[in-house]
């Protein structure tokens, strides 16, 4: 069967959904590939390329939806590619069918099959065909370089002989994909980054990447993700007021907010509100990745950047991956594949449509002349639920110093009781063994006693650097062990030997290690 790319026909749109690297993949699951003329110039892929991956090119949009079996898209088709498409074919792109019922209705009476990559389900075994998360983590990177194109000072702070520069503070609301992009960005450029989700379970990831989680103080069991498809779940009244409290209080402090929190299919929720807008200093900037979905500032007008009285600057362009055309093309090109793939399980190039398949079966929106949307729940969690953490009980004065001297007794009598058994064993060894031998074993007896005592009250994080120091102390060894190579004694001679060899490798191993471990937490 055939697999045509068609040139996107939505304004501004320049991916492609079909890249040579994929089309090589393609192949090789017994696919022919067609891409119309033109389609991947947008995103820096030329004619040439494709037929050097061996792809056909046809001239013509009617050509390509004439003689191919699947369509593959990025965006919605239009009303007139519907119209002029032959039926029975089978079509995958983004299709947002919540807001598309009426071009449900149209790809219903054409009976197409068609698979909506935004309905993809959440579930670990999809990830690889979640175009969703692909796109948003292009849009978090790109929003931070928007920000910094209308920003007009450094992101990291600079002590210079001409003057001190602080550090930019970037607050990204909401940690979805799209916000944890624009996270990993913003602290990688050195600014002093914060970040808000009501989702408990993501305060560790962004600690994790290096910016300061902002908690509210308000008693509200929040929905797990787990429960929601990954997703937010819609906020109480009383603490999307407490929310909003909280932004009001931080906008005067940041120079950059990045929101990014919307929910499929739904309205996205107004966070940033005109008068947080106001108390913003001049000079910043407010990057709305929600714009699509009527923005998260109210202020964000889609596709446009306005600049406001008191100088902030508002960006609601709804158009961020295809600002990264090339990239965007090649990861959700490779989404476009990963789906094929599950598609033609006897890789014969031919698509099977198996309607057990939770992720084929949440994805398809229409097939055989039926809406098939929405689909029913799959039959796993998208994530795993997050493990309540158990409260820790704060111990008052009293009870840790009774904890702290039950702890000593009981280290006490333990040091007691090892003293009691090697003094035993000293005793009986010294009735049969000559005193000169007795002398340097109890010296060696002592020593790893107090060797094992230092070293076990090392916490654990230090055993490496520790290591290399006790290693060290081997050079000890070593000079015992030249002290005794010059014997007469032949078995004398080969132990000393053996010794400084050992004794050697202890102390560069040692070494060795050490610089290894400090090395990965240093920049290279």
């Amino acid at each position: 069967m055939r697999i045509g790319a068609p040139k996107e026909t939505a304004q501004g749109e320049a991916r492609v959904a079909l890249t040579p690297e994929s089309a090589e993949r393609l192949q090789k699951l017994g696919y022919d590939c067609l891409v119309e003329s033109g389609a991947g110039a947008a995103a820096s892929i030329t004619d040439a390329a494709y037929e050097a991956a061996g792809v056909k090119i046809v001239d013509t949009a009617a050509e390509l939806w004439s003689d191919a079996d699947v369509i593959v898209k990025v965006r919605e088709p239009s009303a007139d590619e519907v119209e002029a498409a032959p039926d029975g074919k089978t079509l995958i792109s983004f299709i947002w069918p919540a807001a598309n019922e009426a071009l449900l209705e149209k790809l219903k009476e054409k009976n197409m099959s068609v698979l909506a990559m935004d309905m993809v389900p959440r579930i670990s075994r999809a990830q690889k065909m979640d175009a969703l998360s692909s796109m948003a983590n292009i849009a978090g990177y790109r929003a931070v370089v928007e920000a910094g194109n209308n920003f007009g000072r450094f992101f990291m702070g600079q002590m210079t002989a001409a003057g001190k520069v602080p550090p930019a503070r970037v607050l990204v609301v909401g940690a979805g994909v799209a916000g944890l992009a624009a996270i990993g960005t913003s602290v990688s450029l050195g600014a002093i980054t914060m970040a808000f989700d009501v989702r408990p379970e993501v305060s560790e990831q962004i600690e994790s990447m290096g910016a300061e989680f902002v908690f509210l103080d308000f008693e509200e069991e929040q929905t797990d993700g787990a429960e929601t498809g990954g997703y937010a779940a819609p906020s109480s009244p009383e603490f999307r007021e407490k929310q909003l409290e909280k932004f009001r209080e931080l906008a005067p402090e940041v120079d950059i907010v990045i929101t990014t929190a919307l929910i499929p299919n739904r309205p996205a929720p107004e966070l940033w509100t005109a008068d947080m807008v106001a108390a913003m200093k001049p000079g910043s900037v407010v990057v709305d990745l929600a714009a699509e979905r009527g923005g998260n500032c109210s202020l964000t007008q889609a596709d446009e950047k306005l600049v406001t009285d008191n100088g902030v600057t508002i960006i609601g362009y709804t158009d961020f991956p295809s600002r990264m055309a090339t990239q965007s093309s090649n990861l959700y090109a490779t989404n476009i594949r990963h789906m094929l793939d599950d598609l033609t399980p006897e890789k014969d190039g031919s698509p099977v449509i198996d309607m057990e398949d939770d992720v084929i079966r949440g994805a398809l929106v229409t097939h055989q002349g039926e809406v098939t949307w929405p689909p029913p729940p799959p039959k796993v969690k998208a994530i795993a639920a997050a493990a309540p953490k158990k409260k820790e009980v704060e111990e008052s004065a009293e009870e840790k110093a009774a904890r702290e001297l039950a702890e000593m007794k009981k280290s006490l009598n333990r040091t007691g009781l090892l003293l009691a058994v090697g003094g035993a064993l000293c005793l009986v060894l010294g009735a049969v063994a000559p005193l000169s031998f007795m002398q340097h074993f109890i010296v060696f007896v002592l020593s790893v006693f107090i060797g094992f005592h230092v070293i076990w009250g090392v916490a654990h994080s230090l055993h490496t650097p520790l290591m290399a120091i006790t290693n060290a102390i081997s050079s000890i060894i070593i000079v015992g062990a030249l002290l005794q190579i010059v014997s007469g004694s032949l078995l004398v001679m080969l132990l000393a030997a053996l010794s400084v060899l050992m004794a050697s490798v202890n102390i560069f191993g040692g070494f060795l290690v050490t610089r290894r471990m400090l090395a990965m937490f240093q920049r290279s």
